[in-house]
């Protein structure tokens, strides 16, 4: 049943983007077209679930036995650096045109902060390897929900006569702050779910 929680809340609650708002950078900036938005959430959530496994691992056995756990943030940033280099490679021979399409953004998950984020997350949390896995794949999904419904909200805008003042970035962060409040309304689902089943 924890798995359960930890899956909803990461989604839907703690958002990583819009209730913690980490992520900010590719969030609004792949989100103008959706088949974007989905390529990049699908890279982001490999690097995320796969980055939180091997700096999970990374802190286990060897930062913590060693008493170097104030190498975290560098440990960290070095190892999501080689895997999104490592996904930029794959991607290349995979699906160059969703390389293609991807452009300067692929590079930034490298500076994305919702990948490290998590990863430091988990270790704070003091979450196992399941739970940190479940958290980080349910965090990516709902990266990825945000970044896609973001999108459709930003194609609708592109057909629709918004007024000259508000054109261009100022309606995409009203619109994101929109979208911020409408998933607020699940703040108390969390609550509301331990309650039922008498978890604390």
């Amino acid at each position: 049943m924890e798995y359960i929680l930890i899956f909803i809340s990461a989604i839907f609650v703690n958002n990583i983007v819009l209730a913690q708002f980490l992520g900010i950078c590719p969030f609004l900036g792949v989100s103008k077209k959706i088949d974007t938005s989905l390529g990049m959430s699908a890279a982001v959530a490999f690097v995320m679930v796969l980055a939180t496994l091997v700096t999970w691992l990374v802190q286990t056995y060897v930062l913590v036995p060693a008493g170097l756990e104030y190498l975290q943030t560098i440990a960290f940033i070095l190892v999501i650096a080689s895997l999104v280099q490592m996904v930029e490679i794959i991607l290349k021979k995979v699906s160059p045109a969703l390389y293609q399409a991807l452009g300067i953004f692929l590079p930034l998950i490298t500076t994305n902060c919702a990948v490290l984020g998590v990863a430091i997350l988990v270790i704070q949390k003091e979450m196992n390897l399941g739970q940190s896995i479940v958290y980080a794949l349910s965090t990516a999904i709902g990266f990825g929900l945000a970044l896609t419904v973001f999108a459709g909200i930003r194609e609708q805008l592109e057909l629709t006569n918004v007024p000259k003042g508000m054109r261009g970035m100022a309606i995409v962060l009203v619109s994101a702050g929109l979208l911020s409040l409408a998933f607020m309304g699940f703040s108390g689902v969390d609550n509301g779910l331990r309650a039922l089943f008498g978890l604390n």
